[in-house]
């Protein structure tokens, strides 16, 4: 992030007082309703949790939201995974990093709980950027519902524990809310 803008952007778990904002960014950076019910339906899924709901703020304004949910490895419980879903950035403050860091402070607290990989179905040429690996299925991760052929590079992982991509495989389990054919094919 270029500039007083960064020294200016605060990150921290967001309250359950501030779920309107939450909303409103994911509004906003979406364009439509699909996002912001994903996340009003993840946060109050009790198969999601416990979640890390991150807000990041420019002036005490709330501008930025991203969402991490538990996830398992179908046939392997013993595996501490989670999913990204959903990232937003008020379209105002877009391409100055501010998703980078969501991202990395996410990755940083999963860490602390010793989550061992972390996958997201995203843009192939932006979540590479924090570490995410293209192609999670040429590891042995498959989505829960197919995903289009030439999205096959947008389906990602990053392991937070060293060796966990060797150790595992298999078809990720997301939270029920997650577990809907539509969000797999958008």
């Amino acid at each position: 992030m270029k500039g007083k803008m960064a020294d200016k952007i605060i990150i921290r778990e967001s309250k359950i007082n501030e779920l309107d904002k939450v909303l409103i960014i994911n509004r906003m950076a979406f364009g439509s309703e699909t996002e912001a019910a994903l996340v009003h339906d993840l946060i109050h899924d009790p198969t999601a949790g416990p979640v890390v709901s991150l807000l990041a703020f420019h002036d005490e304004k709330a501008i930025g939201h991203i969402l991490f949910t538990r996830a398992v490895i179908q046939q392997m419980p013993e595996v501490r995974a989670y999913i990204l879903a959903p990232m937003a950035v008020n379209p105002e403050f877009q391409n100055r990093g501010i998703g980078l860091l969501l991202i990395q402070e996410g990755l940083k607290q999963l860490r602390d709980w010793y989550i061992e990989m972390v996958f997201v179905l995203g843009h192939i040429d932006y979540y590479p950027k924090s570490g995410f690996i293209n192609g999670a299925a040429k590891f042995g991760f498959q989505t829960p519902y197919l995903i289009p052929e030439e999205a096959a590079s947008a389906w990602m992982v990053q392991e937070l524990s060293d060796g966990a991509i060797e150790k595992y495989s298999g078809t990720v389990i997301c939270a029920d809310s997650l577990m809907q054919e539509k969000y797999w094919q958008e």
